[in-house]
């Protein structure tokens, strides 16, 4: 009876094992590794470094984040799997998160609702927006084993990355200088460059302005920087998409003047080039005018001359006397004194 006990439950053992767990299906917006006592199952001889997502890695981080390629399970099934292995299963969908998201602690930033940043002139904004990514087939490894978080390591490296921009940031064209007089004097002391010494009668744009006018840059700059993410971390970025930069609350009439300022000056400037361009243009228009009347006043003659010039060289010396009379004859008709000397 033991013994026919023993042997029952190792029967039944291995049909719940294998048979009806040896079995698994992956869906389409998944993919499966399969690792046997642990290890996962290796591409022999080919590593990340062969891809092309390699190429974003300095010469010194291809060494640290050196992964081997993995043999991954495509949709489909079922596939069969023994009792010694296991099936890791990854979601390759894109996903969206708040760029304030913190995985590890969900009341950091607002609880995940606004990022704090520092601006290269030393102020502290508020920044708002998400992020777009998804796991990289092509780096499981990376992914599954290569970090024990890989979501709170993506997460650090875009804000690290953003807060560096943020701080760095500088916008493709300078902005319109302001002048300082234009201001109040209580906003004209907390700008910074203004009571230095340095600048006495104009600033630059604010920083925070640069930012707002110019997100689209600024979300092309995070997206460039962070393409090494799926060779460091095996997630890659789809799109940055900052949405928001607000500034400290207790400056915020402070830029509401200074963009008031900021559009007075562009308006002026505007419209000293439009009345510019008009007045060059119509100089041009009366160059062209006073040109064209010119040649409509020398035409006549030159075609007279070469009409003159024909009928001489023909022999025609008698027309051409008796043409000059004319002319002479016509002349004194308009003129009202004659001034004959002598011979």
């Amino acid at each position: 009876m033991i013994i026919f006990g023993v042997i029952s439950g190792a029967v039944l053992w291995f049909v719940i094992r294998c048979v009806l767990t040896g079995f698994y299906t992956v869906e389409q917006n998944e993919r499966a590794v399969v690792t046997s006592f642990g290890r996962a199952q290796r591409i022999k001889g080919k590593s990340t470094l062969e891809l092309p997502m390699a190429e974003h890695l300095s010469d010194e981080h291809k060494s640290r984040y050196n992964y081997p390629q993995l043999r991954v399970m495509q949709p489909g099934g079922p596939y069969v799997k023994m009792p010694w292995q296991k099936v890791h299963k990854v979601n390759i969908a894109i996903e969206t998160a708040s760029v304030a998201f913190d995985p590890e602690n969900r009341y950091a930033n607002n609880e995940g609702t606004i990022l704090e940043a520092v601006t290269k002139d030393q102020l502290n904004i508020g920044v708002t927006g998400q992020m777009r990514y998804k796991v990289s087939e092509e780096n499981l490894y990376a992914y599954l084993f290569g970090v024990k978080h890989p979501i709170a390591h993506i997460m650090g490296y875009f804000v690290s990355i953003l807060r560096e921009r943020i701080a760095n940031f500088d916008a493709p064209e300078k902005s319109t200088l302001i002048p300082i007089d234009s201001l109040p004097d209580e906003i004209a002391e907390i700008l910074p460059g203004a009571g230095d010494g340095e600048s006495s009668e104009t600033i630059e744009g604010v920083s925070v302005n640069d930012l707002r006018k110019n997100l689209n840059d600024l979300n092309e700059q995070m997206t460039t920087e962070c393409l090494s993410s799926a060779a460091r971390y095996g997630i890659e970025l789809d799109a940055s998409l900052i949405t928001g930069i607000d500034p400290p609350q207790d400056i915020e009439s402070a830029l509401a003047a200074i963009n008031t300022a900021h559009n007075e000056v562009s308006a002026d400037i505007s419209l000293a080039k439009a009345e510019a361009d008009q007045k060059i243009e119509q100089s041009k228009r009366a160059v062209e005018i006073q040109t064209m009347r010119v040649q409509a006043e020398v035409e006549p003659l030159e075609r007279v001359a070469a009409e003159l010039t024909a009928l001489k060289s023909n022999g025609g010396s008698a027309s051409l006397a008796g043409y000059l009379k004319n002319v002479r004859l016509q002349l004194f008709r308009k003129a009202k004194k004659v001034i004959h000397a002598e011979s």
